[in-house]
């Protein structure tokens, strides 16, 4: 019987001064997913499509290495990530390691509004067999949680720092939107 765990982070992040143009800055797909995420455990593997190592895990004394293909898109104020491929390194033979990723980042008038959910389903590998499998669902659920709450911290000041840098260096060439005609 697989092992199976999930995890869920919702994000609501206050943005002072130039939050109108964090739709525009979401269109920086690279710069945002790299501000989001590792961008030294990042790979572009194409526009649109990256792969990402995860920071190596250590489960029971055993250390482990997921990667992920992640697919991105964006518009309309919008950025969204998935899950498209994964592998698990470390755990000896696990043909069967499935992480599943759906992420969605919002621009809105005040900030950023989003949430996460990543789930892993994967047989109980060998050298685990003796540790009961609600023992080991428990230790992924927190793993997972660690790592969204990894990924929130990045984005409530990494992504911040970046955004607020990108609006510097774009100082007078955007145009926030106005809601009512001149």
């Amino acid at each position: 019987m697989p092992l199976a765990f999930q995890a869920r982070q919702h994000l609501n992040l206050p943005i002072p001064g130039n939050a109108g143009l964090l739709s525009t800055y979401l269109l920086e797909q690279e710069r945002v997913v790299g501000a989001m995420l590792d961008a030294k455990k990042l790979t572009l593997l194409a526009p649109g499509s990256y792969r990402y190592t995860v920071t190596s895990l250590n489960v029971f004394q055993l250390q482990v290495n997921p990667v992920v293909s992640i697919g991105v898109i964006s518009g309309d104020g919008e950025l969204k990530m998935w899950a498209t491929d994964s592998e698990l390194k470390g755990l000896g033979l696990v043909d069967d390691f499935k992480l599943t990723l759906d992420a969605t980042l919002i621009a809105t008038d005040s900030g950023l509004e989003g949430e996460a959910n990543l789930g892993v389903t994967v047989s109980q590998p060998p050298l685990l067999k003796l540790i009961p499998s609600k023992v080991l669902e428990s230790t992924g659920q927190s793993i997972l949680n660690g790592i969204l709450l990894g990924i929130k911290a990045r984005v409530s000041h990494q992504l911040i720092e970046d955004f607020r840098l990108w609006s510097k260096e774009n100082d007078g060439n955007l145009i926030e939107p106005k809601n009512h005609p001149e």
